[in-house]
């Protein structure tokens, strides 16, 4: 059985994101489709001095754009993120061990393009977290149909045999057209993750995954859920 995930990209996405990228056998960049402002697609949440705080990349959109058209519109907000981060979580117990392979992301980001500099983090990461997952576009497949229907269409076009969506989906997705292709849908399951020793403040499960790797280095899998392989 053949069972992928299908998830826009988003920027340094929470811990969460890269386990369903773990769970499946190809995960599917699905950026094609609008993009959604005040969302997760450029900014996600950190921890600065115990208070959750947006880190936003600043970039050039209209209502008609699809995610994968979204430019940056300032040059420098890599500079200016790594430097926030610095400042966040400089005394994280393992930010000495972690920190030169994040500002390495951060040093010089090959795209002008949000969804190409969202792929290249995800990437990387996934590569420090020990995962394997095959990463493809949704571009690279022909599909179509209405929101149901894409999804469906997209998985038979990888060869799919069973999907497994966010839980968020659960509102909208019609569980009735997978049926009658023989599709499995699953859900994923995001409860009772392991509290791990976070700088500042309340404990917070949803940070970007840069919060447990700079917190607990080549420890971050243990509180992970299908990341199985220990970070090099």
């Amino acid at each position: 059985m053949k069972k992928v995930a299908i998830l826009q990209s988003n920027y340094i996405p929470w811990k969460g994101y890269f386990d369903i990228i773990a769970a499946v056998d190809e995960f599917i960049i699905y950026d094609d489709v609008q993009f959604t402002p005040r969302d997760w697609r450029n900014r996600n949440k950190i921890k600065v001095n115990g208070q959750l705080q947006w880190l936003t990349i600043p970039v050039y959109h209209s209502r008609s754009d699809r995610i994968c058209d979204v430019k940056v519109s300032f040059d420098d907000w890599n500079v200016k993120h790594w430097r926030t981060l610095q400042m966040s979580y400089g005394r994280a117990s393992a930010f000495r061990d972690t920190s030169e392979f994040v500002e390495e992301l951060y040093r010089s980001p090959r795209s002008a393009y949000l969804s190409q500099i969202n792929v290249e983090f995800i990437r990387a990461i996934s590569d420090f977290l020990g995962i394997d997952t095959r990463i493809t576009h949704s571009s690279e497949y022909s599909y179509g149909g209405d929101k149901s229907e894409k999804l469906l269409t997209l998985c038979k076009a990888a060869g799919a045999d069973c999907y497994l969506s966010g839980p968020a989906a659960k509102s909208y997705l019609d569980i009735s057209l997978f049926d009658q292709e023989n599709m499995t849908v699953e859900w994923m399951d995001y409860s009772d993750y392991p509290e791990y020793r976070q700088t500042g403040g309340e404990f917070v499960h949803g940070v970007s995954i840069l919060d447990l790797i700079f917190n607990t280095g080549s420890l971050a899998c243990s509180y992970m859920k299908f990341v199985k392989h220990p970070a090099p």
